[in-house]
């Protein structure tokens, strides 16, 4: 049998990640439920070390990889993780 296991629910750009909150009902009764982030997985190009990278990328994240380039996004994520 092979282990199955869900994509990560976090941006690996952004950090956004799933938050929860209330389904409310006409009559306000509350139940709780969960908003996912919008991640989806996306590989990158990277032609300075001339590989792929795979990242899982918020709608947000996608947008600053378009406009910062892969490279400049890939070394603030390193910076950080230091």
């Amino acid at each position: 049998t092979q282990i199955v296991r869900e994509m990560s629910k976090v941006c690996e750009v952004t950090g956004k990640k799933v938050m929860f909150g209330n389904n409310v009902s006409f009559s306000i009764n509350k139940t709780k439920r969960r908003f996912d982030a919008n991640i989806s997985k996306k590989r990158f190009y990277i032609p300075e070390e001339d590989r792929w990278v795979t990242l899982n990328v918020s709608a947000r994240g996608l947008k600053i990889i378009n406009k910062k380039g892969i490279s400049a996004v890939l070394k603030e994520i390193k910076e950080e993780h230091r």
